[in-house]
């Protein structure tokens, strides 16, 4: 799993351009013997059957990361962008970039930063927003950049990296949701494995999460599960500037959010099934695991429509924590990571078909 998330961080897949990453995903699962699919949106999904008493369950974690699109290349090559996703515009100035031309034809950039020795005292202390930047590519003018491939509407990306921390935490680009899409591999593989009857499970590698969450709800539309788990960063607290945020730690276990609200802009959230809260309670303390919670205003998730499918989706949001969301450098802790998926493999196998999908006591 850890060559897994180290081979997705460095692939690039801006919103609505998922392809690279939806090959590289595809192969390891044609390597663990799992068939997929991609839509018409461009999730990738596999299905493994089960006992159609059983209700069935869709799991899904999102592949595309924030970043920019191209919107206007000046005379001197510099590049002006449109941000793509809630971008943390005071962590931009100053990062590298990488403009998505193609495989092997990428062009790197620089977010440009004025020179401090030349900055006024109010300029010092202001944040610089995306409508002012510009990125640097070195080619000086429009028709160099142009002739390197770069056009209005480039995906652009921070620049793929990642940083091997103490122990077994890793720093890097797309963290968010690159650790879920480790995570959700390594459950097809052992979903490919399993021996014992259980429900029928569709896997989900969705699109254009960032982007106002669209993939998974088009996914769920068509594949109709009775049951939703979502894969995704749960905030962690652990730091002195989130510590008032709640009590999510790195290294802490995997957690479950009991509520999610948006609250800016998109006014949706998720209060998760309570069925689905006890599922994977007792299935957290059947395997002797910590299992951290998260109630938290000014996140969302796909799930927040994918919970609205047909006559309603029993739902829950899963994860692992991350630090320093949205910005250049997330980072985990892998030990949550690999715990998550044990637990969701075996919450899965937990669900019969006595499974209650109302909400009644």
């Amino acid at each position: 799993m850890r060559q897994d998330l180290h081979d997705l961080m460095m692939t690039p897949g801006l919103s609505g351009h998922e392809e690279r990453v939806a090959k590289l995903i595809r192969a390891r699962l044609s390597d663990a013997g799992v068939a997929s699919r991609v839509d018409r949106m461009g999730n990738v999904i596999a299905r493994f059957e089960g006992d159609p008493a059983i209700p069935s369950v869709m799991i899904f974690t999102h592949m595309d990361q924030l970043g920019f699109f191209v919107r206007k290349i000046e005379d001197d090559g510099l590049i002006r962008v449109e941000r793509m996703g809630g971008v943390s515009e005071r962590a931009m100035a100053a990062q590298a970039v990488t403009l998505c031309v193609g495989e092997d034809r990428d062009v790197p950039g620089i977010i440009m930063n004025k020179a401090h020795h030349a900055t006024t005292p109010d300029e010092k202390y202001k944040v610089v927003t995306t409508p002012d930047i510009r990125i640097d590519t070195g080619h000086g003018s429009k028709q160099a950049v142009e002739a390197a491939g770069v056009r209005i509407g480039t995906p652009v990306v921070y620049q793929p990296r990642v940083i091997e921390l103490a122990g077994d935490r890793v720093a890097g680009t797309s963290v968010d949701d690159r650790a879920g899409c480790a995570a959700l591999i390594e459950i097809a593989r052992g979903l490919a494995k399993r021996e014992a009857a259980g429900p029928t499970v569709h896997v989900v590698f969705s699109v254009q999460e960032e982007f106002n969450l669209r993939g998974a709800l088009v996914a769920a539309q068509a594949l109709k599960p009775d049951i939703a788990i979502q894969i995704d960063l749960m905030l962690a607290t652990d730091t002195p500037d989130m510590a008032e945020r709640g009590e999510m730690r790195l290294g802490g276990g995997p957690g479950i959010s009991l509520y999610s609200f948006h609250g800016r802009g998109t006014l949706n959230g998720v209060i998760p099934h309570p069925a689905m809260v006890s599922l994977f309670e007792q299935t957290a303390e059947s395997l002797s695991m910590p299992m951290q919670r998260s109630a938290q205003v000014g996140v969302l998730t796909d799930l927040s429509y994918v919970q609205l499918v047909g006559e309603g989706v029993a739902s829950i949001d899963i994860g692992f924590p991350m630090r320093h969301s949205h910005s250049a450098v997330e980072s985990c802790d892998l030990r949550d990571v690999e715990a998550m998926t044990r637990l969701a493999l075996a919450a899965i196998a937990g669900i019969g078909p006595d499974f209650k999908l109302t909400r009644e006591t």
